[in-house]
């Protein structure tokens, strides 16, 4: 009997070793409570809008259970040896994002904004087999991300207007985005204005300069050329400088008709002013008096509007997929 005693109370005993020890090992499995993260998120939400994680914070905030909250998270490379000449544009406009929720009436702790730098959490970008950056990428409070989770900078760009609909389709949450105020625009034109005015008082007495068609001419052409390359587009949408390619490289020509980059305005405005140039020597190869010059006006302003329009229509045919024209150049 004693036996039979001392065997059950051996067994109640390694029984109970086991459960503190599985307890203690689900406790460091999973870290902290709910209520813990969310009051931690909150309190480091209070303080910056934008969280930042390492890849020990990503894993306890992110990756573990249990979890009610939405995350949506950057992945980026801000270090300047890292060569991401697109991360610091992507991130100054996921901030404006984090910001207008922040501040907004919608805010709750049912989602929370972070980022993780490639320095800080390179283990982070190995877990999910992401080479690139930047990356904006949604958890769910329940499940795993989905193909619909990871969102598509390169048809869509990484505004803060398109990040915003990003967050909406996944999360319900319609965020309304507040820029800070831009005053660079204002004087620039107030600069420009007292230049002028200035110029305009010490010339008062020989104004016959603005009389010059030429000069007047050269104004509209460069106003001809910012309105059709997309200058006012730019203006309204504020699409980013450049952007990377599926293959991780520099891209400066967007690959759909419904969007433009910054760069790709400035090499449509330089190849509508070579075609320009071209037709204009042309023009003028027929008013020569003198056979030879008016041979090699004729020659260059052809060479000029055959390259040129070649490579607009190059890049036309990039931008409307299924074009199947092209001249020079594919």
């Amino acid at each position: 009997m004693n036996v039979l005693i001392r065997t059950m109370l051996l067994g109640l005993l390694v029984l109970g070793s086991f459960l503190v020890i599985t307890m203690a090992q689900g406790k460091q499995k999973t870290g902290l409570s709910l209520s813990e993260k969310v009051r931690n998120l909150h309190d480091m939400n209070m303080k910056k809008a934008l969280l930042r994680f390492n890849g020990q914070k990503f894993r306890e905030y992110v990756k573990s259970a249990p979890r009610n909250y939405s995350m949506v998270v950057m992945l980026t490379a801000l270090a300047p040896s890292r060569q991401c000449q697109i991360c610091r544009h992507a991130h100054d406009e996921f901030t404006i994002v984090a910001n207008s929720y922040r501040y907004s009436p919608t805010y709750s702790n049912k989602l929370f904004f972070a980022m993780v730098d490639f320095d800080e959490g390179s283990d982070v970008f190995q877990a999910l087999r992401i080479n690139t950056a930047p990356v904006f990428l949604h958890f769910p409070a329940k499940g795993k991300p989905k193909g619909p989770d990871t969102m598509d900078i390169h048809r869509v760009g990484f505004a803060a207007e398109a990040i915003a609909k990003f967050v909406h389709e996944r999360t319900d949450v319609q965020i309304r985005i507040f820029r800070p105020p831009n005053y660079s625009g204002t004087v620039a034109m107030l600069t420009l204005v007292a230049l002028v005015g200035g110029f305009l008082y010490i010339r008062r007495n020989n104004l016959e300069f603005l009389y010059n068609k030429q000069i007047w001419g050269a104004v509209a052409l460069f106003f001809c050329f910012a309105m059709i390359s997309g200058q006012m587009w730019n203006h309204i949408r504020g699409p980013p400088l450049v952007h990377k390619n599926k293959n991780g490289g520099v891209a400066y020509i967007h690959g759909s008709s419904q969007g433009q980059l910054v760069v790709e305005t400035y090499i449509v405005m330089f190849l509508n002013a070579m075609i320009v140039l071209g037709m204009v020597l042309l023009t003028e190869s027929g008013s020569q008096s003198d056979q030879k010059r008016a041979r090699i006006l004729a020659i260059v302003g052809l060479l000029l509007v055959v390259v040129f329009f070649s490579f607009l229509l190059s890049v036309f045919r990039s931008k409307a997929q299924g074009y199947p024209y092209s001249f020079l150049f594919k």
